[in-house]
């Protein structure tokens, strides 16, 4: 397994979920990985599992929404490496879903501030080490947004959804002539804790009914694993994919092509 020799990769959001599992998954097909999150114990178990299975890894504690501290986390693996390729941007949170009129100004700016501004940062500071020889960028999206639009109260979450697509669709064609790549990806539900993470408040009152038949589509009626998505997260950034850019690729077995 070596689709990733030689690169070097930082995954953000890499203390659990799709993060972590993609941390692994790029160190056991050869990468060094940068693991960054804003949780020092969780973080510190990735590289350890890392390690433990005999790949390289540093940990970064960062909260992507301080550009100084992602600074400072991509200098670490430039310091240790000298190089970067690629950039895995995955985290974010899903935040509060309520009504349009129950949000408060700090609600949705704390779900705008991570999802958004947390990825413009990450790929702010890092594209001139992926300039220096090509590299690929890797977003974590949504379907919510995207293609879905009947979870209720989760405007917030949505654009900022919605607006990674659009991000990722302008930077393919400003950093094309730069040999980097940069693609999203959109998963469905996924088995990760992000869940637990979610405030909802209210929802039931604007709650829009929409179901499809139990078993028409297998593939659909059960999340997929962090581990589902991280495989398509590595194949984007290897080489593999070299000609595959400014794509958005969904991943949660059609279900939402019948619910939206």
């Amino acid at each position: 397994m070596s689709h990733l020799t030689g690169k070097v990769a930082l995954v953000t959001g890499a203390g659990s979920g799709i993060g972590k599992a993609a941390a692994v998954l790029f160190a056991q097909h050869g990468a060094n990985v940068v693991a960054l999150a804003h949780t020092p114990d969780e973080v510190t178990k990735t590289v350890e599992e890392i390690k433990s299975n005999g790949g390289d890894a540093i940990t970064a504690v960062a909260d992507t929404r301080n550009e100084d501290e992602v600074k400072k986390a991509v200098q670490q693996a430039i310091d240790r490496w000298g190089h970067l390729d690629i950039v895995f941007a995955n985290a974010g949170i899903n935040g509060v879903w309520a009504p349009i009129e129950e949000f408060t100004l700090e609600e949705w700016s704390r779900t705008i501030d991570t999802n958004l501004t947390g990825i413009f940062l990450t790929i702010k500071t890092t594209v001139p080490h992926l300039k220096k020889q090509g590299g690929s960028i890797v977003i974590i999206a949504s379907v919510n947004g995207t293609r879905v639009f009947s979870n209720s109260g989760a405007t917030a979450y949505s654009a900022t959804k919605a607006a990674q697509v659009a991000m990722t669709k302008m930077l393919a064609v400003e950093l094309a002539q730069s040999n980097i790549r940069v693609n999203v990806v959109c998963p469905g539900a996924t088995d990760t804790e992000i869940k637990e993470n979610t405030q909802a408040r209210d929802v039931d009152q604007i709650k829009f009914p929409t179901e499809f038949p139990k078993g028409s589509i297998p593939l659909g009626s059960k999340p997929a694993t962090s581990e589902d998505v991280a495989q398509l997260a590595l194949f984007l950034a290897s080489d593999e994919a070299r000609h595959v850019t400014g794509t958005e690729i969904w991943i949660d077995g059609a279900s939402s092509l019948v619910k939206g």
